[in-house]
């Protein structure tokens, strides 16, 4: 047990010996433990006052202080100070909000609340706002359109004075009449058939049948309402709450909005017989008007898969545009008046004439069209046939043989006299004579001569009738002669009097002997 000693290592006497007293003791315990105490039941720091927010409410709806604030049923704060309002009958509440109920948004919302019967007294229930609006600085004021009070019953007493109280039982009583009543029958005859001589109870009650489809409707709108994000609500909510702040700052603009609305409608109503027309056409509109987005869905993937296809090009398009800026503006002097644009004047006459002759074209092609078809149908088919000639068939198409006998004229022709160049036709000596007829000519001559053996005839049959001649019929509908013919033997036919240029070239002289051939 250690002793207290002096220096020289003396005992010191008891009462001698300096320590802290036991009050002091026990005080500095007493003060610790009212300190502890306090910061476990207030849960925060004396003398400071945390994150402060202001509220605008219309009425302090007996709201206390130390109230709590909550959020979503967990306490996060408290009421430190009550106000009047600006001299209004507004109060201005002033709550210290904890770290766990930061932030708060701008958009936040705020009402006072009861409590449950146990806890008595009300508290201030806070709804932060959403975290895509700026933050509340610390002191910042919500205002009075973010704010509610709940109705309390001496409020709705109040409110029913003896007129008031009247009034109300006059409204029940006509709406039990009307309720319970059988319509007369003028009444009955501006109905729906459906309700006539029905009371409005019963009325009610059958509109209940069509209550299935039409809340059916409703449902799939609030469904719709919810969106298709886990947001969209809020977002929808959020942005409402944003445009109703709007408004109500701009009371002047909305009672300027609600006269001309109604200055509108007016005039609307009054063209009610015309809205009732327009309506009426509106039917088939719509028919038409789906047939056309039907179509138009048709047409949407192809044109995806078009734009698809073109954005590529789209994005080259800025690249050709920087590299077409230089070829621009080269082709820019070209096409000056010095360069292209006094050539162009100088080409405007020449375009009028061949204009010109375009036009003139329209009649000359035709005419020209009508002479390649009787080439086409009708010249070259008969060139192209093959004369049957028998034992001297040469198998060669017409147009040939005419120009073998041109070539043959050519070389009979080759003797002359003192008249020029002449055709000798001379035939063998023989036992059968044969006789040209009366030569043609105007001499009436007739030529003798002799085969050596009897000609087998011509072909084709030499004949006095030419073709019928058809000067209205156009040459390409004509039909094809017959160069062939058949073979004749015999004295040709002689029963007209064919011209002399028929009569010399229809007949072909022919010889199984010896001989020449015409």
């Amino acid at each position: 047990m250690a002793r207290a000693t002096n220096s020289d290592g003396t005992r010191i006497a008891r009462k001698d010996r300096r320590s802290v007293s036991p009050f002091k003791v026990g005080a500095v315990a007493l003060g610790l433990i009212a300190i502890v105490v306090y910061l476990g039941f207030t849960k925060e720091i004396p003398f400071t006052s945390g994150f402060q927010v202001k509220a605008v409410f219309r009425s302090a709806n007996s709201i206390r202080l130390n109230s709590p604030v909550r959020i979503a049923g967990v306490n996060v704060g408290k009421v430190v100070d009550i106000n009047r309002y600006k001299n209004t009958d507004s109060a201005l509440i002033t709550m210290a909000i904890d770290d766990a109920g930061l932030p708060i948004h701008k958009d936040a919302q705020l009402k006072i609340r009861p409590r449950i019967f146990l806890e008595g007294n009300f508290f201030v229930d806070l709804r932060p706002g959403s975290p895509d609006t700026p933050e509340v600085r610390d002191g910042g004021t919500i205002p009075v359109t973010q704010t509610a009070t709940p109705v309390q019953l001496d409020e709705v007493l109040t409110s029913l004075q003896q007129d008031s109280r009247e009034g109300l039982q006059q409204v029940l009583t006509g709406l039990g009449t009307g309720l319970n009543s059988k319509p007369t029958a003028a009444e009955d005859a501006t109905q729906d058939p459906a309700v006539r001589g029905k009371t409005g109870g019963q009325a009610l009650n059958s509109s209940l049948n069509y209550s299935v489809d039409a809340l059916k409707g409703v449902a799939i709108v609030n469904q719709a309402l919810l969106g298709v994000a886990p947001d969209d609500l809020s977002k929808l909510v959020t942005g409402l709450a944003k445009t109703s702040k709007q408004l109500a700052s701009r009371e002047v603009q909305l009672q300027d909005l609600v006269t001309n609305f109604n200055t509108t409608t007016a005039a609307t109503a009054s063209q009610s017989t015309n809205l009732s027309a327009s309506i009426r056409l509106l039917v088939p509109t719509l028919t038409n008007a789906n047939a056309a987005f039907t179509s138009l869905n048709a047409a949407f993937p192809n044109t995806r898969a078009f734009a698809r296809e073109i954005l590529p090009g789209v994005k080259a398009t800025p690249a050709s545009i920087d590299a077409g800026l230089p070829w621009l503006a080269q082709a820019r002097p070209l096409l000056s008046t010095s360069e292209l644009g006094g050539l162009l004047d100088q080409l405007q006459p020449t375009t009028e004439s061949l204009a010109q002759t375009a036009a003139g074209q329209l009649q000359f092609l035709p005419q020209i069209n009508t002479v390649n078809q009787c080439l086409t149908n009708v010249i070259l088919p008969a060139g192209d046939q093959k004369i049957a000639d028998g034992a001297v068939n040469t198998g060669k198409e017409n147009y040939k043989e005419f120009w073998y006998s041109l070539v043959g004229l050519s070389s009979e022709g080759q003797n002359y006299d003192g008249n020029g160049q002449y055709v000798h036709l001379t035939v063998g000596g023989g036992p059968a004579a044969v006789t040209s007829g009366p030569m043609s000519g105007g001499s009436g001559d007739t030529v003798y001569g002799k085969f050596a053996e009897p000609p087998l005839g011509t072909a084709p049959k030499f004949v006095t009738k030419l073709p019928p001649y058809k000067p209205t019929v156009p040459c390409y509908r004509q039909s094809l002669p017959d160069v062939t013919g058949p073979l004749a033997k015999g004295p040709p036919d002689r029963t007209g009097s064919p011209p002399p240029a028929a009569a010399s070239s229809a007949a072909k002289p022919r010889s199984t002997g010896g001989g020449a051939r015409r």
